[in-house]
Order: C-alpha cells, then sequence, then structure tokens
C-alpha cells in the first residue's frame, strides 16, 4: 500500500502556480517609506519631528508668501492695498518684481533689444545640450563652436565681422596643429597653433576686418557697452565662460604639476598656490584698477573680460587640484598599461588616464563650478551692477526703500535653480559612467 502511495504522489509540483503580486508592503511608496523614514524608533521620532518643524515653517511663510501684492508702483502703495484687503502689512509684496524683473535679469541693456540676450540663452542651451548629452546628435556640436562667438555678437552688437575674424584665428590655429602633429610632436604642434592665431589676430586679421566693416557692415547691431550689461545676465556670462575655459586649463595645470621639467613643473605649482593664497575679491579688484597701470597708454581693455580672465583663473587653480586628486587615485597599473601599449605621453592620458581621473573628479569639479558660479556676484564690489548690486540700487529709491525679502528670495531661487540643475546632472553622470556593478 505504501508502494503504491509513493508510486500516485508526486513530491515536486508538475504543474505552474499562477503568479501572485507581490506584497503591498514590499513594493511602492510603503516599502520607501517603511526603509527610508519609519525603519527603527528613532528614525520614526525624527521623522515625525522633521514634519512638524516643516509644518510650523509652512503655517507661518505661506500666508506671507501667497497673500503678498503682485501690482503696485511703490512699497507705500503695496502697504495700503495689503491693509485694505488683509487688514496687515506683513505680507510680501511681489510687485517689486513685477515692475522691476527686467532690470534684475538684464541689467541696463536697452529694453528693444531684449531679444539678443534671450536668444543667446536659446543658443546656449543648444550648445550645451551635446556636450552634456551624448545621445544627442553630433552634427550639433558645430552650433557648440559657434556659440561663444555669437554670443559676443548678440551681447555687445557691431558688425559680424569681427567675430567671424576671432573665429578664423582659432580655425587657423586648429589646422595648424592637425597638419604639424602629423609629422612632428605635439608639443610642436601647439606652439605652432597659438604662432598662428596670434599672427591672425595681430596683423592680418585687422586689416581685413577693418576694411569689410567699412565697406560691407553686414550684420550690425546696436552697440551695447559692457558698463550696461548687468543683472542676473551678466553672472551668467562670467559664470559659464569661466565654467567652459577653466576646466582645459586646470587639466594642463595639473598635469604640468606632475611634469618631470623643473621648469613647467615650478610654473605650475607657483602659480596654483599663488590664486590658492588670495581671495577672489582681492583679484577682482587688480582687474578693475590695478591692471590698467601694467598696460600701455591708451590701451583700452574691457571690464567684463578682465573679470571673465581673473575668475578663470582661479577657477582654474582649484581645478588643478581637484584633477590632481583624480590622477592620484588612479592605480599605477593603469600608466604600466599604457606604456605596455606603446602609447605615448598625450595619447596616454587622453585615452586611458585622463578619461578615468575626469570620472573619478566628477563630484569635485562640479563642486568647483557650482562655486564659480555664485562667486560671480562678488563682481558687484568693482562697480558691476549683478542682481546684488541692483537690489541695492532698487532699494535706494525711494519707492521701494525698506523692501528686503522678496528681492533676496527672488534672487536666491535664480541661483539655486541653475546650481540643483549642475549638482543634478552631476549625479546623473555619475551613476551613468559607473562602472563597479551591473
Amino acid at each position: 500500500m505504501s508502494d503504491l502511495h509513493a508510486q500516485t504522489v508526486a513530491y515536486v509540483r508538475d504543474t505552474m502556480l499562477d503568479q501572485q503580486p507581490a506584497p503591498r508592503g514590499q513594493v511602492g511608496a510603503s516599502r520607501w517609506l517603511r526603509e527610508n523614514l519609519f525603519s527603527g524608533w528613532l528614525n520614526t521620532l525624527l521623522t515625525l519631528l522633521s514634519i512638524y518643524v516643516v509644518f510650523v515653517v509652512l503655517r507661518g511663510s505661506m500666508p506671507w508668501v501667497f497673500g503678498g501684492v503682485w501690482d503696485a508702483g511703490s512699497l507705500s502703495e503695496c502697504r495700503d492695498i495689503l491693509n485694505e484687503t488683509r487688514g496687515s502689512t506683513h505680507y510680501a509684496c511681489w510687485a517689486v518684481l513685477t515692475e522691476r524683473w527686467n532690470q534684475l535679469l538684464y541689467g541696463f541693456f536697452p529694453e528693444g533689444q531684449y531679444w539678443r540676450p534671450n536668444l543667446a540663452f536659446v543658443l546656449m542651451c543648444l550648445a550645451v545640450a551635446p556636450v552634456l548629452f551624448d545621445a544627442l546628435p553630433r552634427k550639433m556640436l558645430w552650433i557648440s563652436a559657434a556659440f561663444p562667438f555669437l554670443l559676443v555678437w548678440l551681447v555687445w552688437g557691431g558688425t559680424i565681422w569681427g567675430t567671424l575674424s576671432a573665429a578664423v584665428g582659432f580655425a587657423i590655429a586648429g589646422i595648424v596643429f592637425t597638419i604639424v602633429d602629423r609629422h612632428s610632436s605635439t608639443m610642436l604642434a601647439a606652439f605652432g597653433a597659438v604662432v598662428g592665431a596670434v599672427i591672425w589676430w595681430s596683423f592680418i586679421g585687422p586689416l581685413i576686418t577693418g576694411g569689410l566693416e567699412t565697406n560691407m557692415p553686414f550684420g550690425h547691431l546696436q552697440e551695447v557697452e559692457s558698463r550696461e550689461l548687468g543683472g542676473f545676465m551678466i553672472c551668467l556670462i562670467i559664470g559659464i565662460a569661466g565654467i567652459a575655459l577653466s576646466l582645459p586649463i586646470g587639466i594642463v595645470l595639473a598635469l604640468g604639476r606632475q611634469s618631470d621639467l623643473i621648469l613647467v613643473k615650478t610654473i605650475c605649482v607657483g602659480f596654483i598656490e599663488f590664486i590658492r593664497g588670495v581671495p577672489l575679491i582681492t583679484l577682482l579688484f587688480t582687474a578693475s584698477l590695478l591692471l590698467n597701470y601694467f598696460l600701455p597708454p591708451n590701451t583700452t581693455f574691457d571690464l567684463t573680460l578682465r573679470v571673465i580672465i581673473m575668475v578663470t583663473l582661479f577657477a582654474s587653480a582649484y581645478m588643478a587640484e581637484v584633477i590632481r586628486g583624480g590622477l592620484a587615485a588612479l592605480p599605477k597599473g593603469q600608466y604600466e598599461a599604457a606604456d605596455a601599449l606603446g602609447l605615448d605621453y598625450w595619447k596616454a592620458q587622453r585615452l586611458i588616464i585622463m578619461p578615468q581621473a575626469l570620472k573619478i573628479s566628477i563630484p569635485g569639479i562640479v563642486n568647483t563650478f557650482i562655486g564659480l558660479f555664485k562667486d560671480t556676484t562678488l563682481v558687484m564690489f568693482i562697480g558691476i551692477y549683478d542682481m546684488l548690486a541692483l537690489s541695492n540700487a532698487i532699494r535706494a529709491n525711494s519707492e521701494w526703500n525698506g523692501i528686503y525679502w522678496e528681492l533676496f528670495i527672488f534672487i536666491g531661487l535664480v541661483f539655486w535653480l541653475f546650481c540643483f540643475a549642475m549638482s543634478r546632472y552631476s549625479q546623473w553622470l555619475e551613476r551613468k559612467l559607473r562602472t563597479d556593478h551591473h
């Protein structure tokens, strides 16, 4: 009987069970809440305390924010409206933003020409996109290459010939570098590229550009002087220029600091240590006041360009140390592998060493970028009217004397949006380039 039972009863199921949904506590929002907010008695206590603090803050601030006035011509008028509608003046007066938003964003740029910085901003987004996201068509990199020259033409105006002349100088440098690099060393190719560009910009280009501007004033836009630039626009111009230029300069400085050539290493170490030991505001004052004493007589050197140069040099010194940390974090085997493949120094850096060092350095690089972008507000101390300087000018006006929080909240929100976007992109890039898991 037992043998018959063993032959008729299977110990392994011979049919599949219907698929059942996962328990509610193991998926979705309930699992996230349990693991992140209520995983233990201490986390539960801290979560409840945090909820209470947020509730208290929102209960006090939300009426002030959403009960404010958006349409008024002065602070006194705004307070009169609040007394009539709310019975109290303890509410925000957002009307200052409604009336002065253009000044905060564009400074003293001609009001009828706002389309120019707006177009430049759109082109900037198109130029940055293919650099940040490799899924986009590579043809868009032509926009990235042309954007710096279009930015100068759109913001400062004049004819387009000067901008094209500057672009031709870079094109000559690229052609010379490519030709010489095929038949000689990379160092000689870089030197030849610099010489070719300088000859064009100093001698040939000005002659051709002057003739074209006189006889064919093509693409002429109303000229805008640098003192008319301001607001968030000037912060964006200085910040983007500093970010774009400081990374390659920082890479060169980091490599120079590790060079076996004593002269190159001494120059790079001296530059990095000097810049890192001097406050940025000191360099800005140097660019604003002292630099003119070292220039030839009757030489005009645009203030915005001087500030961009100083900010770039300042950020490059910090960038060099960040990248040097990435280079130091690489195991020695990577250098030995490059030597085993028979690669020369520059090919080893370009194909093996530097990509890994930059990946390691992403958090530090983005942190330097964010710090640089926020430090652009220091230009207010050398007479450039950025958003903070303009907020002081607005509050000095009798119509808005006494208003504070509304302006500072708006300025902080604008900077936070850009800095938060950079931070989120860096985290996305780190996850995308992570190779230590599948």
